[in-house]
């Protein structure tokens, strides 16, 4: 029984650091973040106006555009699209080189029996080096278009738009997601505005299926990459 209960010991003690590893890697067991809210931005209901009788032909309770205004969007629940031109790259390298030599000797006695002993027997001699050089690159190309809808209107006048497309194809769906805010100077008299003008932009491009799934890594592959201490 005592053999029994140290070999649990001994096996909890060696779990112990790898959970406490694969717990970091959230992703490891399949446990996601909770999703960004894309969801479509809708105007509010209007409330009914009570109807005056002015005696005029014009009535605003019936709406109107301003002369100047345009068709921009402007209000919550407009749509505009967000002309997707993102490109970034990066590149780094590192490099460090380290060498150490060091040398020593002891002449021994030669009186006695100490004679019996052979003076390169006394010599001490150690080094050690090391060279390591590492290089990453990046680069991220993404373009397209998609319809987004203004979420928020601020006092000064910037928008917070946020919208979604999915593509569904035969083998797997595509998600693209946009958020951000967009001043109204940037929409173009099409209304459409550049994604380099959209500032706090979240742009995620993701998919699932089969394409998605094979380049994707397996649970064990991912399991052995974080425990792994190399």
């Amino acid at each position: 029984m005592r053999t029994v209960s140290t070999s649990l010991a001994a096996l909890a003690a060696i779990l112990a650091p790898i959970l406490a590893a694969s717990s970091a890697d959230a992703s490891l067991f399949g446990k996601k973040a909770p999703p960004e809210d894309f969801s479509v931005a809708r105007p509010l209901p209007v409330q009914p106006v009570p109807v005056v009788a002015t005696g005029s032909i014009f009535q605003a309770q019936d709406g109107y555009a301003a002369l100047y205004e345009g068709w921009r969007a402007r209000k919550v629940g407009d749509p505009l699209t967000i002309v997707l031109v993102e490109r970034t790259a990066a590149s780094k390298s590192s490099g460090s080189k380290l060498d150490s030599n060091g040398s020593g000797s002891i002449t021994p006695p030669t009186t006695g029996f100490l004679n019996l002993f052979n003076k390169s027997d006394a010599t001490l001699s150690g080094g050690r080096s090391f060279n390591g050089t590492g290089a990453a690159d990046q680069t991220n190309s993404l373009s397209g278009e998609v319809s987004v809808t203004v979420a928020q209107v601020y006092p000064n006048g910037t928008m917070l738009v946020q919208g979604q497309k999915r593509v569904t194809l035969n083998r797997g769906d595509e998600f693209l997601k946009i958020k951000g805010l967009v001043r109204t100077a940037d929409v173009d008299a099409n209304n459409r505005v550049l994604s380099t003008r959209v500032a706090d932009a979240q742009i995620s491009y993701t998919g699932k299926g089969d394409v998605a799934r094979a380049g994707r890594q397996g649970w064990l592959s991912r399991f052995f990459s974080v425990v792994s201490p190399f």
